[in-house]
């Protein structure tokens, strides 16, 4: 949705180096925004966001205006599944629906062989998935890890919104989920214990913690008992400004398709 970042750049070099031309979609979307959430205000820099891509060797920059992606008349949405009604699906209604029909949209328009999403948003990246997989269009998506910075914190462009006193509550949110992450490597697979390990570790003035949750990577089902994988996701606000996290534990993206 552009404003990109490095995040946003290691998914260019990815696809720079692993294709023979790559294609950089970006286009901040109306219809996954909920009526009280920051459309108007998001980050928006098309002329660095350019030069950015040229540097990475992108073939190509698809910049659609809102009106060519929804012109007059415009009136078929792309409904997802389960795995969008819960997490994000749950704290924004009809994000989801906004997201599964402008990628559908975009994938038309650009006909990719292989289509990159990072991490950080994981449950976009399997409601992507599972889109491209259901409706048949033969693209390829790739999970690619998180980005951040040497704090902890995962890169996204509402980050510039935190102030220092916002940046320093917000390392609480990679913490948590650092901390959880090694109680997994010591053995811990109780989904309870590391669910209250998360919400202790967050637990304090500057983050007002949305949902914690620890479920299976593929379905996205909260676990109710010890399993072999996990996903250990969580929302929350700091300031104004509302941030995700996540940890993948026993599995690797590359084995999520």
């Amino acid at each position: 949705m552009g404003a990109l970042h490095e995040g946003h750049a290691s998914l260019v070099k990815r696809a720079v180096r692993e294709n023979e031309a790559a294609v950089v979609s970006i286009f901040v979307n109306p219809t996954q925004f909920g009526p009280h959430e920051d459309f108007a205000a998001y980050p928006r820099d098309e002329p660095a966001d350019l030069a950015l891509c040229e540097k990475l060797g992108a073939a190509m920059v698809f910049a659609p205006t809102v009106d060519e992606i929804y012109p007059a008349g415009d009136a078929t949405r792309v409904q997802p599944g389960p795995l969008a009604t819960r997490l994000e699906g749950a704290a924004r209604p009809g994000h989801f629906a906004g997201v599964a029909t402008v990628v559908t949209k975009l994938f038309a328009i650009v006909r990719p062989e292989v289509a990159y999403f990072g991490q950080k948003d994981f449950q976009q990246l399997r409601v992507v998935q599972t889109l491209s997989r259901d409706l048949r269009l033969g693209v390829r998506v790739v999970g690619c890890p998180t980005v951040r910075d040497s704090d902890g914190l995962a890169i996204s462009s509402r980050n510039r919104y935190l102030s220092v006193t916002d940046r320093q509550s917000a390392l609480a949110l990679s913490r948590a989920l650092r901390g959880a992450e090694e109680d997994w490597s010591r053995g811990e697979r109780d989904p309870a214990k590391l669910l209250q390990r998360v919400q202790r570790a967050v637990a304090g003035p500057g983050v007002a913690l949305e949902y914690v949750s620890v479920a299976d990577p593929i379905t996205l089902d909260e676990l109710a008992r010890p399993a072999d994988r996990a996903l250990i996701a969580l929302a929350g606000r700091v300031g104004k400004t509302r941030l995700i996290d996540n940890v993948l534990l026993g599995v690797t993206l590359e084995e999520i398709t």
